[in-house]
């Protein structure tokens, strides 16, 4: 992805993140590529993020089982520290958005404005399919 369309997914997620305690954001690829990434976060640290961000999403969609489902049906996940939160987010075939925010965030409000994020933006989210890679 060139880095004028980074930034210009970037500012949109800026926008999502103007609630109190809303840290970071990134965008990613199923196989952890960042796609794009809020201010607050140098892309270095955004890199090192979206590929962790890329093993949660999959051990998540593992998991999918274990209440009945099916790994396609995963959409999202809250990770819960001492200090805050990280959301995980499905946001189109092989995309996905992750954010951080202080313990004292609104969830839910942080819940709701990341998939109004993910609708807003539709397509922009969706990573191509790899070389290689099975859809």
């Amino acid at each position: 992805m060139n880095s004028n369309r980074q930034h210009d997914l970037g500012w949109m997620l800026d926008e999502a993140l103007r609630i109190p305690e809303a840290k970071h954001a990134i965008l990613l690829s199923s196989d952890g590529l960042l796609m794009a990434h809020s201010a607050g976060i140098t892309s270095d640290e955004a890199d090192r993020h979206a590929a962790a961000m890329s093993g949660l999403q999959s051990l998540a969609r593992a998991n999918a089982a274990f209440c009945g489902s099916t790994e396609h049906s995963w959409q999202q996940t809250i990770t819960e520290y001492d200090h805050g939160y990280v959301f995980l987010v499905a946001a189109g075939p092989r995309a996905y958005m992750a954010a951080s925010a202080g313990h004292g965030v609104d969830v839910e409000t942080m819940t709701h404005r990341l998939m109004e994020l993910v609708q807003r933006l539709g397509k922009e989210l969706t990573a191509d399919l790899r070389i290689g890679e099975l859809a």
